[in-house]
């Protein structure tokens, strides 16, 4: 099989399966943080005004993720950008106003900046690098796949907006207003999972860390900032689910 087809091949298969695999990658990151807390600690055992700074930077990086996500996915009309989860590509019509005037897979850049708040937390910069660079490796051929996809249906259109828009890191030069208005709801719809994932997870990193301490200084605001998001996902869920308070027509 031609590198051409085998790198879509691998595309298609690892954008089915991508909610799932990075999963790896944050047991790997739990392991390193628990083992630095454990070992790699101050004598008392106590929590420095250094780490706690350090933890809301990257708390910071990962929400900045969530931002560029919900400022795509606000923008978009149905069936272009969002959560899909099925096997296929979907795909009504070619987005390239808004953000995506600036940078073609701003959905797969919000992912790499939220889960790189994650990998920052062992406070170990090669593992850091290691994550990005597996996540290129890992996303760029979800992303030819998809380009492949879009390729074929929007044909010259979309080789006219990919010809002047980078693929991952931004270009603002270019931005143009996107026409639709922005969707607040489907905001809170499509993207409660990523806003209750972080704030849960750092709660979880940080009780687990400091469990190991020899006298333990827990962040409150951090662990009841996560206790809040899960009643906020199960509201959110709740109304997706049983009401149209949600719905927008988009």
């Amino acid at each position: 099989m031609a590198l051409l087809e085998e790198f879509e091949k691998q595309g298609r298969w690892l954008f089915r399966w991508r909610s799932y695999l990075p999963l790896f990658w944050l047991v790997a990151c739990l392991a390193l943080y628990m083992w630095k807390e454990d070992y790699v600690e101050t004598p008392a055992g106590i929590r420095t005004a250094h780490e706690s700074y350090y933890e809301l930077a990257c708390l910071a990086v990962s929400l900045l993720g969530l931002l560029v996500r919900g400022f795509t996915v606000g923008y978009t009309p149905r069936n272009t950008s969002g959560r899909n989860t099925g096997a296929g590509q979907v795909a009504d019509s070619l987005n390239t106003s808004g953000i995506y005037s600036v940078v073609r897979h701003p959905l797969y850049l919000g992912n790499y900046l939220m889960w790189l708040g994650v990998a920052m937390l062992p406070q170990h910069a090669w593992f850091a690098v290691i994550f990005s660079l597996v996540y290129w490796i890992y996303y760029e051929r979800i992303m030819f796949a998809e380009e492949q996809f879009l390729r074929g249906k929007f044909g010259e259109a979309y080789t006219t907006w990919a010809a002047r828009t980078p693929a991952f890191l931004p270009d603002p030069r270019g931005y143009r207003r996107c026409d639709l208005p922005f969707s607040w709801k489907k905001v809170l719809k499509k993207e409660k999972n990523g806003f209750c994932a972080i704030f849960l997870g750092f709660a979880l990193f940080h009780l687990g860390g400091e469990s190991l301490k020899i006298v333990p200084t827990y962040n409150y605001a951090l662990l009841y900032a996560g206790g809040a998001s899960v009643v906020i996902y199960l509201v959110l869920k709740f109304l997706k689910k049983r009401t149209v308070a949600l719905e927008d027509g988009r």
